[in-house]
């Protein structure tokens, strides 16, 4: 019998939780067709001795809704093993829209998710009105990896309510509008619905964006039509009693974001018993950061001060000549005094003492001890913070990147949440912050840390929480696992070396926008429905996704 593509002498960990056993794997036509000893032989052989076999990897938070038009490949999640993405997470999309109204939620992307506008503006056909459209409209990218969608609450209500829809409350007859224009999504083929209520996430004038404080019946209204379809409500910055609220109206679906506190354990064991107790009899997950996540600080990103000097030296043209301008001893000294008066520019209230190097090695030392905390750097060598900022800087010609210890700063609270079978690591944000974050590489972190570094997961545990769970949350049966008859989405990779690289500042935006990008090292290939989609780290250009789009349950 002849194969498509044979994959000889790997362990398969299949995504369902049980032991690993070498095998061979056969595909055709998109499918796996053959687990086991493979006789024949195929038009594509990879030679997976000494290498792991797991289903590919499902990311269920995401913001490539736009970057999906001018990058196909879905970088760089695609470099980490993610062969389905979720879209549409935290209420805000670009449908449903009127014509009219494509640059105000182009606005209300840039403002929330850092996404810049006019990228969005001129990456995207905006060829459609309702969502199906935006779904056709993905669909003739031919993506590289499969998506799926959610329509987005902010939209809905825009696109029902017009400017009533930021700061006032909807009608009966609007509550009831919103939820046929969100059924009639779910029939287009969106996997479910998603809301916000995180009041920092704002409109370019500043108003928090439409559905933050809407009343929760309207969400109850869309639940009653989103759960019989058998689809899924997503909510970030909602509190206890809505997310209950939401859950319990038609017993559906509801994926959340969730973290483990101030990185206090004591606080995490109490959130991870709060969650529990919420959860308890529904369908409900949390999904959350896999490390401390935060804003990332550089001469080629963020600076951390606020004053005339520090803005001169972030208007300069290239990062050269940012490098170049720390040799002027009068600038260097402005710059000095300027943090020393001004202080640090903090970020929801976190210090500075939360700022860490991520070291000049291969791999970012996301995990690195007091030891590399940028105020105790600066004590060891009796400087000012600021000081050892910029001298690293210079010193690697611009490449040193700080990371802002905000979410999850403590592995020890993390790791209690993580006990939980209620949460489960995501939360990468692909698409989206793309000068301030890059936890697009979640999945590998997971590999080279929860696994393999500190043995908290078993790798059949940590691959089963990456693949079958999400995949389940997703409403995908055909995927998720490696079984025979499902679809072949499949990683390779040295579960001994698989590790991510240093986020790295490029332009290649429309417009020389600018974005962090980080690639991975470890993975032999990612197959897509069949196609190798990545091979040693690169891609082939086969582009095999699909736009997975919803279908309703059959019993």
């Amino acid at each position: 019998m002849g194969y498509d593509i044979a994959i000889r002498s790997g362990t398969l960990v299949d995504g369902t939780g049980s032991t690993p056993v070498r095998a061979d794997v056969g595909i055709e036509n998109g499918l796996i067709t053959a687990i086991g000893h493979l006789e024949g032989t195929a038009r594509r052989e990879i030679d997976a001795e000494g290498m792991t076999v797991t289903p590919g990897f499902v990311d269920i938070h995401t913001h490539l809704d736009a970057q999906i038009g001018w990058d196909p490949d879905c970088t760089p999640v695609s470099w980490h093993g993610v062969t389905t993405a979720l879209l549409g997470n935290c209420g805000v999309t670009f449908a449903p829209c009127h014509p009219q109204d494509k640059e105000l939620l182009a606005g209300m992307m840039e403002t929330v998710e850092d996404i810049p506008r006019h990228a969005i503006l001129n990456g995207l056909p905006w060829s459609w009105e309702d969502y199906g459209g935006y779904l056709d409209a993905i669909e003739r990218l031919r993506p590289g990896i499969n998506v799926a969608g959610l329509v987005g609450h902010s939209a809905v209500r825009f696109y029902v309510m017009g400017e009533r829809a930021v700061e006032e409350q909807a009608s009966a007859e609007e509550r009831a509008e919103m939820a046929a224009v969100v059924a009639r999504s779910i029939d287009r083929g969106a996997v479910g619905f998603s809301t916000n209520r995180f009041a920092p996430h704002k409109l370019p004038d500043g108003r928090s964006i439409p559905g933050t404080f809407a009343d929760p019946v309207e969400l109850v209204e869309i639940a009653k039509v989103v759960a019989p379809r058998g689809a899924l409500m997503q909510a970030v910055g909602a509190d206890n009693a809505v997310l209950r609220t939401i859950a319990d109206a038609a017993g559906g679906r509801l994926l959340f974001s969730y973290g483990s506190g101030g990185g206090d354990l004591a606080l995490a064991r109490e959130r991870r018993a709060t969650l529990e107790q919420l959860c308890a009899g529904r369908d409900m997950t949390a999904i959350t950061q896999v490390r401390a996540s935060g804003m990332i600080y550089g001469l080629q990103a963020g600076l951390p001060v606020r004053g005339a000097a520090w803005s001169r030296l972030r208007r300069l043209p290239s990062l050269a000549a940012r490098v170049a301008a720390l040799g002027d001893a009068d600038f260097h000294a402005q710059l000095i005094g300027e943090a020393k008066a001004n202080g640090f520019k903090q970020n929801l209230g976190t210090p500075v003492e939360k700022v860490f190097y991520l070291g000049d090695g291969p791999t970012p030392a996301y995990t690195a001890g007091e030891e590399m905390n940028l105020v105790a750097m600066a004590q060891a060598r009796g400087e000012h913070w600021a000081e050892t900022f910029l001298r690293l800087g210079r010193e690697t010609k611009g490449k040193a990147l700080f990371t802002l210890r905000m979410f999850n700063s403590d592995l020890e609270a993390l790791s209690h949440m993580f006990k939980s079978d209620r949460c489960f690591p995501s939360l990468g944000d692909a698409g989206a912050h793309v000068t301030q974050v890059m936890d697009a590489g979640w999945a590998t972190f997971i590999l080279a840390y929860w696994v393999r570094e500190t043995g908290f997961f078993s790798l059949e545990q940590a691959v089963r929480r990456m693949t079958a769970v999400p995949a389940r949350i997703m409403g995908l049966p055909d995927r998720g696992t490696l079984e025979v008859g499902k679809r072949a989405d499949i990683n390779v990779f040295d579960a001994n070396t698989v590790s991510e690289r240093q986020p790295e500042l490029v332009h290649d935006f429309p417009g020389g926008a600018a974005r962090f990008i980080q690639r991975a090292t470890g993975y032999k290939a990612t197959i897509v429905n069949g196609a190798v989609n990545v091979l040693d780290g690169e891609h082939t250009g086969e582009r095999a996704g699909s736009v997975l789009r919803h279908a309703a349950p059959t019993h």
